[in-house]
């Protein structure tokens, strides 16, 4: 596959990675006290407060290695395995870019 779909398909997804940080950085916002709900929704708010916290760190930690991903596209390192060298399947880096290895290494 040459880089230009790659790049495309990268970028794409670098997009939609950063929507969705900006989103849950939207639900993330501290709760504020207030009377008007009971004891029990705020104790349910922040409870998802947490839920949308751990899918934030988890989308930033996903932008991150798509923007390491993109940054390697068309030097000898992009795609290659960090542990054993051989190739990464490109459907692999787009589902899983925070993750540097085949999928046999990284069971391991």
């Amino acid at each position: 596959m040459s880089t230009k779909p790659q790049r495309s398909r990268l970028e794409e997804a670098i997009s939609k990675t950063q929507l969705k940080i900006r989103r849950y950085e939207e639900m993330t916002q501290p709760i504020v006290p207030d009377n008007a709900i009971g004891r029990v929704s705020r104790m349910d708010a922040i409870n998802n407060k947490s839920v949308m916290e751990a899918a934030l760190r988890k989308a930033q930690q996903r932008l991150e290695g798509l923007q390491r991903h993109l940054d390697q596209l068309g030097s000898q390192e992009f795609g290659k395995c960090q542990k054993c060298g051989e190739n990464i399947p490109f459907a692999r880096i787009l589902l899983a870019p925070e993750s540097s290895f085949c999928v046999n290494c990284a069971r391991i």
